[in-house]
């Protein structure tokens, strides 16, 4: 079923795009590793069970790495009404709603399908909005939903992440095995190595590049949804200036799910790091927000640029 969300070409063909770069990029490294380890069937079965296990649990894992937990409307009746009310709007099923017992305020939708899915807030989140801000969190949330790219960024970050592991077990194999080995085996494993950071490093930036653009796209999908943009824009200056309080180290033990929040735990960087960011500067989302702002005829809010 089509939301009322506006569709965004542009994401869906980023989407895409990049879906196709990783897939090429899969096939690749699955023969490499084939050709390495010669052994097919073992590479394909394990790579196939990850990647179905990943698809069909997501949110699951990411509700248990949050910390979250289902609740019903009888136990946060205002948020079950403001995902009452944006569905209604938006015309998508309602989602599972969750709520992290956590302080660092912050929100996320992860699900294989709007079928399927999950929207999660912290009570660190929920103490510090009022109900136009909220709604404007939530509406930004539910557009991932909308679009898919929530399941896009899920599959799309299964090559980094089977590389990564494919990384520490032949590094750690080497290293506590390698006086056992001969020299070939050396070799292979050494390939494998390298075989295996150059996939990660490549789908680590494709996928850092969908992630910041997909939330400009979500940005602009729950602005125009809610036709009140500088509630959105008074969350994220709240939310990103909250953040920036809490201790790092606390931001730290997150920070792998940071693709997946409304602001990232630990912020986006300016310049060239800022390619290595799952979000897009404060500063551009307030711009754009600004913009959206001044094309509705509302009037912009503090901080914004019209």
């Amino acid at each position: 079923m089509q939301s009322r969300f506006r569709s965004d070409r542009r994401l869906t063909v980023r989407m895409t795009v990049t879906l196709f770069l990783l897939g090429l990029l899969y096939v690749a490294f699955v023969a490499a590793l084939v050709v390495l380890l010669k052994s097919w069937v073992l590479v394909v079965v394990v790579l196939v069970a990850v990647l179905g296990a990943q698809y069909w649990f997501s949110d699951r894992v990411a509700l248990f790495a949050m910390r979250g937990r289902v609740v019903e409307r009888e136990e946060y009746p205002e948020l079950h009404a403001v995902v009452d009310r944006l569905c209604a709007i938006a015309d998508m099923p309602k989602p599972v709603v969750a709520v992290s017992e956590m302080g660092m305020p912050n929100a996320f939708a992860t699900g294989r399908s709007p079928d399927h899915a999950v929207v999660c807030v912290t009570t660190g989140l929920l103490r510090r909005l009022e109900p136009a801000e909220l709604e404007g969190v939530l509406a930004h949330e539910l557009s991932h939903v909308a679009h898919k790219d929530v399941a896009v960024i899920t599959v799309a970050s299964f090559l980094g992440v089977i590389a990564g592991l494919v990384v520490r077990f032949a590094f750690y194999s080497q290293v506590f095995g390698g006086a056992r080995r001969d020299q070939n085996a050396a070799v292979v494993f050494a390939a494998v190595m390298a075989v295996s950071a150059a996939v990660y490093a490549i789908s680590f930036l494709l996928v850092r590049a969908l992630s910041r653009y997909r939330e400009l796209a979500a940005d602009r999908a729950a602005a125009q949804l809610t036709g009140r943009p500088s509630a959105l824009a008074s969350a994220l200056t709240k939310v990103s200036g909250d953040l920036a309080r809490i201790p790092s180290e606390d931001l730290r033990t997150v920070q792998a799910f940071n693709a997946f929040y409304f602001t990232p735990a630990l912020g986006a960087e300016p310049g060239l790091a800022g390619l290595f960011s799952t979000h897009p500067s404060l500063e551009q989302r307030l711009d754009q927000l600004g913009r959206i702002s001044a094309e509705l005829g509302e009037a912009a809010a503090p901080g914004t640029a019209g």
